[in-house]
């Protein structure tokens, strides 16, 4: 018992769930959620560490890879599938992999997390070098694919970081920042989709979004690199151009479609009243910094 992962033990909270109607489950549950940004709370500066040291790696060419199995696994590679729409970068540069590959993201492959040989096969995949970022997703912090893609990328030169809600994970003496939201005892015990899962959801959304930021992807709370790829996001691009610079839908419809409808070269060709080719040469400077451009 004393080896037991926390997120195996029984919660003496809902241990008469199965007792209750289905509103008392509902508050239940809701009262075990209730603990998880608190617990995510108290990591905020080993996610502030991770934040910076990620936007750093990107500055330098780096990219960030998620490893996962199951739930976990499946939380990394929905935050990178969301990257590209949503900050215009490569897909290459945030990437996901889960145990079992792309079947497992669908069925669930149980004994994938223990193979090392997966673990082999996705971190060359991956080829992380120096200035590369892994990020392992787990909550207990000790299945066999986990540890070996951690030695692995360490082995290469590659910063690692781990997010788990287990304390005692082994995880830890291999993560160069060990983010550890300790939510407690799942509701339903063992089934760490539940808080451990959430818990990982809100540590990813800061860790991609704070990077984004940090290199320029965000200017004031706008996504102003997003692909312009159906009829939400295309009047969400007019509207971006529109709050930012304060011309009418109609011209910033008409800089859209002279920059091809790249939103931030809109911004500036709007904002210093320039051609296309002025504009991308003043990011071309800052480095895509808009800030630095329109203030």
């Amino acid at each position: 018992m004393a080896n037991l992962a926390l997120t195996e033990t029984s919660n003496q909270e809902t241990a008469d769930i199965d007792l209750m109607d289905s509103l008392q489950i509902a508050q239940t549950l809701n009262n075990e959620d209730k603990k998880i940004a608190l617990a995510v709370e108290k990591t905020l500066p080993e996610i502030a560490e991770a934040i910076e040291l990620i936007a750093h790696c990107f500055q330098k060419g780096g990219r960030l890879g998620y490893f996962g199995a199951g739930t976990s696994g499946r939380l990394g590679v929905l935050d990178a599938s969301e990257c590209p729409p949503t900050f215009g970068v490569s897909p290459e540069l945030v990437c996901g992999y889960i145990a079992g590959g792309e079947s497992a993201l669908r069925l669930s492959v149980e004994n994938a997390e223990d193979r090392s040989d997966l673990a082999l096969q996705d971190i060359v995949k991956f080829n992380p070098g120096n200035n590369d970022v892994v990020v392992v997703i787990s909550s207990s912090g000790n299945p066999q694919y986990l540890l070996t893609v951690l030695q692995e990328a360490r082995q290469r030169g590659a910063h690692t970081v781990s997010i788990c809600c287990n304390p005692q994970a082994q995880a830890k003496a291999l993560s160069d920042i060990f983010i550890n939201p300790v939510v407690g005892p799942e509701p339903i015990t063992g089934s760490s989709r539940m808080k451990a899962g959430t818990a990982q959801k809100m540590v990813l959304n800061m860790l991609s979004t704070g990077a984004m930021i940090r290199i320029g992807k965000v200017y004031h709370n706008y996504m102003i690199d997003v692909r312009m790829l159906n009829a939400k996001l295309i009047d969400r691009g007019i509207r971006i151009v529109c709050d930012i610079t304060g011309v009418s839908r109609e011209d910033a419809e008409k800089y859209l479609a002279a920059s091809q409808n790249n939103v931030k070269t809109a911004c500036v060709m709007a904002a210093k009243k320039c051609d296309k080719d002025t504009a991308e040469n003043l990011l071309q400077q800052t480095n895509g910094l808009l800030r630095k451009i329109i203030g």
